[in-house]
């Protein structure tokens, strides 16, 4: 009968975890191809338009350190609960609101919620699977909602947002919501509090300097670097980070321990991914706009080419636990940056008539290979070795390292390929910038690659 219950437990914290973080990052990606419909029925400047996005982005990376906190604290199930709840609400509000003002300010709640939320599901599932094998196969479930819902999200929106209303993908959150909070009441367990307090000025220097950091990547992608709105406030973002590390250097309970930057392999874990998400998201971002801008693809069209991507990632995910049993994880983690540079470079070749499906797709699917066979190890490695009242702290950071990669990442690749390229919105002009993009996401690629090889490969090379 405990066993049952024990299987019960594994199986609900499992359902909970995929299910949670596949619907936030299904948000961010879910509203891209409905922005259109949401600006006609709101009537929303170009301007404005772009902060229904970027705004859900800012309270998502601002708050994370935070959000991974409160769950060491007060227990990662009741956190997780807060912040599902938050999420739920403010989604409900997205659906129903009237007015373009309304709406951003929804999203900004919904970007808390999503922060609370996101780093209790990794907490959740640390405590409940112990390391090893068990633990590798849902951190692969975890790392495959993860690149199967950011792709998935653009096909859905588009599909919603045609046969029903924008309003539908927002919608959709609730019942989900409400089916998990049902789950996490009857069958996953609180888990252990820790004793402490919050260290508010920690709490209010990380949130502003990450919130700074993302802000500013939004902004230079819209508007440039050559202004004080992008570089004045990154530089702010980079003093804040800065004043924050020697504060919890110095603090009794800090809300990020900075041993976990200091364990080689943690640190350079999160050092990968910044470095790999920045590629990646590059990948759908520029690929995107080149499918509907350069060969006239339609949205829901253009999120259904990405399929190919989408299907090998989730097989590489699922297979992963596999295939380092097999080979090492060392092996995996280095195929897994080169295949996805090769896809990258090779897609960096493209022109304005480059056939969708031998030079788009083919290599579309060397990139979803090693995005679904990256990730899984990288979650791992940035987690290794926590002690039980670090752990939410370690979730928090697992997820500022995947923010701060997708939005700086981005931001600094939109910079090259403007800077780089034919200026303008002709088909050249987008097929070069796109080109220029990617092969600076395979250099991107290739520096994760190194970073890896020396924090997490040899130093785990020399234990043995």
């Amino acid at each position: 009968m405990q066993q049952k219950d024990n299987s019960l437990h594994t199986r609900a914290v499992l359902i909970l975890v995929v299910l949670s973080y596949a619907m936030i990052v299904l948000d961010i990606s879910i509203v891209l191809t409905a922005l259109p419909r949401l600006q006609a029925d709101l009537g929303f400047s170009d301007a404005g338009l772009t902060w229904v996005s970027s705004i859900y982005t800012l309270f998502f990376g601002g708050f994370l350190l935070l959000g991974g906190k409160l769950g060491d604290l007060y227990g990662r199930r009741r956190i997780y609960m807060i912040g599902l709840s938050i999420f739920a609400l403010a989604s409900l509000a997205i659906g129903s609101a009237q007015s373009a003002g309304f709406i951003v300010a929804a999203r900004a709640v919904q970007g808390m919620g999503a922060a609370i939320l996101a780093p209790s599901t990794l907490s959740l599932l640390q405590v409940t699977f112990p390391a090893g094998e068990e633990r590798n196969r849902a951190v692969a479930w975890y790392a495959a909602a993860a690149g199967v819902s950011a792709s998935f999200g653009m096909v859905l929106g588009g599909v919603l947002a045609d046969m029903i209303s924008w309003r539908a993908g927002f919608f959709i959150n609730l019942p989900i919501s409400i089916g998990l909070l049902i789950v996490a009441l009857r069958y996953v367990k609180e888990t252990d509090r820790f004793a402490g307090k919050i260290d508010v000025l920690g709490a209010l220097l990380s949130t502003v300097g990450l919130g700074a950091l993302v802000f500013a990547s939004v902004h230079a992608a819209e508007q440039g670097w050559g202004n004080w709105g992008s570089f004045g406030v990154l530089a702010l973002g980079f003093v804040l980070l800065a004043a924050f590390l020697i504060h919890e250097a110095r603090v009794h309970e800090p809300l990020l321990p900075l041993r976990l930057l200091t364990h080689a392999e943690r640190g350079g874990a999160y050092g990968a991914r910044v470095l790999f998400l920045g590629a990646n998201v590059s990948f759908y971002f520029f690929l995107a706009q080149y499918m509907q801008e350069v060969l006239g693809l339609t949205a829901a069209e253009t999120g259904l080419a990405f399929f190919p991507a989408t299907f090998v990632n989730f097989v590489a995910a699922m297979n992963v636990p596999k295939m380092m049993a097999r080979f090492g994880r060392g092996p995996v983690l280095m195929a897994s940056y080169l295949t996805c540079g090769i896809g990258l470079a090779w897609l960096s070749l493209l022109g304005i008539d480059s056939n969708l499906w031998t030079e788009i797709m083919l290599p579309m699917v060397f990139v979803g290979f090693g995005q679904g066979a990256a990730m899984a190890p990288l979650t791992s490695s940035g987690i290794a070795g926590v002690e039980a009242e670090d752990v939410g702290a370690a979730s928090g950071t697992v997820n500022v390292a995947h923010q701060l990669g997708s939005s700086l990442g981005l931001a600094l690749l939109v910079a090259l390929a403007a800077l780089t390229s034919t200026t303008g919105a002709t088909r050249l002009a987008i097929a070069e910038r796109t080109a220029h993009a990617l092969q600076g996401g395979a250099l991107f690629v290739l520096a994760a690659l190194l970073v890896s090889w020396m924090f997490i490969l040899r130093p785990a090379s020399e234990k043995q």
